[in-house]
């Protein structure tokens, strides 16, 4: 089993100056419920089928296949919306931080996560990391198609 180790943070300074990729992500979900999401995902020219189970901590159960970009272009049509964001990856302290810039109803809102080997995994903390958010559920992106940043 595949268990992915996440934590979230708001981000609060320049992180793009030290970003070595960055890359156009529309995402969608054909299955939101407490128990597992089903996301499709074109980043670039790839696409991506994910599945995820519940949150345990900053734990929770990832699977995810490479899909051909036409197909999951024609699932995100399934989709009732969807996320559009950029993500921006800066290498820090030894990990690789995933910061993901929002565009359209969650414009301004910019959110760093960081995938740990372990719960309890320490980590050096750069400059523009804020307020951790890793168990405040209106981060998730399945929950901002549902109340988008601009609404709060």
């Amino acid at each position: 089993m595949a268990v992915e180790i996440e934590r979230k943070f708001l981000v609060c300074g320049d992180y793009k100056s030290s970003a070595r990729e960055s890359s156009h992500i529309v995402q969608g979900y054909l299955n939101m419920d407490k128990d597992r999401t089903v996301r499709v995902r074109v980043r670039d020219d790839k696409g991506y089928m994910t599945v995820k189970g519940p949150t345990n901590g900053v734990s929770r159960y990832e699977w995810e296949k490479e899909i051909p970009r036409d197909e999951a272009a024609g699932l995100l049509a399934l989709c009732p919306a969807v996320i559009d964001k950029t993500r921006h990856l800066v290498d820090y302290g030894g990990h690789t931080f995933e910061v993901d810039e929002f565009h359209g109803d969650n414009a301004g809102l910019t959110v760093a996560e960081i995938e740990l080997s372990s719960e309890d995994e320490l980590f050096e903390k750069p400059s523009w990391l804020g307020e951790e958010v890793s168990h405040d559920r209106r981060y998730y992106n399945s929950q901002l198609l549902l109340h988008p940043f601009k609404e709060w």
